[in-house]
């Protein structure tokens, strides 16, 4: 393939990507799918290697990537198969994730892979939105090993009903896994015909260059780093069981273009929920190395090839069964990016942002005392941390999170919710040359009892700033006037009120004297 065909067959996959999202997002029946865009989708070869990506969730893109080849391994496929799994310590990343993966056949031979993932705020925990205060697996929800949903084609509909009895919502719940096996339906369609119209030697020879582009792209921007061995830690404020000042550490070894990232010295696996699987910590090393490479690198494995991960068994970001893993995947996620840029900050100063708001700010709620059971579930955007070009963003999703706010209009209209205010939470990014990005203020009325699910971190520590940029402030959840812990389950009552002020990001550059004016002025705007 020359560079002109060898773009635009990368273009292609891509695009099959996307318009398996666009499917997805317009026939998914709940808010936090078809208005939030919380799912990801994705194509894999024949070995279950990554080969193309939408531009969707780092966590759920990284984590897929990483856990494939076991998953398409141990499966024996037919044509019309869709295999569908939550397990976090099988494949996934928290349950509320469902994976549906389905393979694509040309002439009776396995080309390749579709998949999708997408986050259900209802999958079966006792607590509405699916996110609980838990302390083992099984309290988070319906546990989902990799099984059949669908079997040459026809559903499983055992299987299936034991799924929807899971659920307060079974109907919402039908609806988004019919519209995930649409999506992968189209995906398979899409990918055939891509490899029929050009030949299945030709397609696996424009996979096989795409991957080796992706390599050497790979290869060039890891190269840049200097050797050398870069470390650095921080803590998780706790795991809303009593644990505080959890420790991850990380030693990235850099040698030659080649990048080993060890988490010798984490702390091991607590009780609360905070806990990772090791493929939600691979997904988060590489995001980052990923942001160092150029824009056009394509999403393929070889793209990452030359990046080795490492985490002691039993520790926090590599926990065993059955340890809780509700936030893991959301909030220690966000702290792995962090340490990793912190150690990489060591090494290119000039190229690496001080930390975002390092949360993603869980909001789980609902009821299941009304004739009609609800469950809502949202992130919240906040700081991006500033660098050494540029200020950060304000009140944006940063790093592990790529979704959408969830519009004030259909969270009214469907939810028995009233915002009262959201805004820029003005000041709370840390001062420096650039300052940190400011996080954002959202207050919610409830109108019915409503039982209520917070995950949120930097509540305690605040996110750093870097080359004497100040840190930026940390977040805070009120009840009322009542400040509520970072990680806590409630009962409210009709009428009360929520308020949820997401962390700053991180300023760079330390501020000389006659910037204390721009200081005032960037607190007022």
């Amino acid at each position: 393939m020359n560079a002109i065909e060898l773009s635009v067959f990368a273009s292609r996959i891509t695009a099959i990507c996307d318009e398996m999202g666009a499917v997805l997002r317009h026939t998914a029946f709940s808010t936090n799918i078809k208005d939030r865009l919380d799912f990801s989708c994705a194509v894999f070869d024949a070995r279950g290697m990554l080969c193309a990506q939408a531009a969707h969730i780092p966590v759920h893109l990284g984590s897929m990537a990483y856990a494939m080849q076991d998953l398409v391994a141990g499966t024996q496929w037919m044509p019309g198969d869709m295999l569908i799994l939550n397990d976090p310590y099988l494949g996934g990343t928290h349950l509320p994730d469902v994976t549906l993966i389905a393979p694509v056949f040309v002439a009776d031979v396995c080309i390749g892979y579709v998949a999708n993932r997408a986050h259900h705020a209802d999958i079966g925990a006792q607590s509405p939105g699916s996110m609980p205060i838990s302390r083992s697996l099984e309290e988070e929800g319906l546990v989902i090993p990799p099984a059949h949903l669908l079997r040459a084609g026809k559903p499983v509909e055992q299987f299936m009903q034991s799924i929807l009895a899971a659920t307060a919502s079974p109907v919402q719940m039908q609806g988004d896994l019919a519209a995930q096996v649409s999506a992968n339906q189209l995906g398979v369609d899409r990918l055939a015909e891509l490899a029929e119209s050009m030949t299945v030697a030709n397609y696996l020879d424009g996979l096989a260059a795409v991957n080796d582009y992706g390599t050497r792209l790979g290869e060039k921007a890891l190269g840049a780093i200097p050797d050398g061995c870069y470390r650095f830690h921080d803590v998780m404020d706790d795991d809303g069981t009593g644990n505080r000042d959890i420790r991850i550490e990380v030693a990235i070894h850099v040698q030659q273009g080649k990048i080993d990232v060890n988490f010798e010295g984490t702390a091991q696996q607590v009780e609360g929920n905070i806990n990772c699987p090791l493929p939600v910590t691979a997904a988060a090393v590489f995001y980052v190395f990923r942001c160092l490479m150029p824009v056009h690198t394509p999403a393929c494995a070889g793209s990452f090839e030359n990046i080795r991960l490492s985490a002691p068994h039993g520790c926090l970001v590599n926990a065993r069964r059955p340890a809780a893993v509700a936030a893991g995947n959301v909030e220690t996620s966000s702290r792995v990016v962090d340490v990793v840029m912190g150690a990489l900050a060591q090494a290119l100063p000039d190229k690496i942002p001080a930390a975002s708001q390092g949360t993603m700010n869980n909001l789980a709620m609902g009821s299941r005392d009304t004739k009609q059971p609800w469950d809502y579930y949202e992130t919240m955007g906040g700081g991006a941390g500033a660098g050494r070009v540029q200020a950060g963003q304000d009140a944006i999703q940063t790093h592990m999170t790529n979704t959408l706010n969830t519009p004030i209009e259909v969270l009214e209209m469907e939810f028995p919710l009233r915002v009262h205010r959201y805004q820029v939470r003005r000041g709370s990014g840390g001062s420096g040359i650039h300052h940190g990005g400011d996080g954002l203020t959202r207050e919610f009325e409830f109108l019915e009892a409503t039982s209520v699910t917070l995950l949120t971190e930097r509540r305690r520590h605040p996110p750093w700033g870097l080359q004497g940029g100040a840190p930026g402030k940390t977040g805070e959840n009120r009840r009322g006037k009542q400040r509520l812990p970072g990680k806590t389950c409630l009962a409210v009552d009709a009428g009360e009120r929520l308020t949820v002020h997401t962390p700053g990001g991180g300023g760079w550059g330390a501020a000389r004297k006659n910037d204390s004016r721009k200081d005032a002025e960037h607190a007022k705007v």
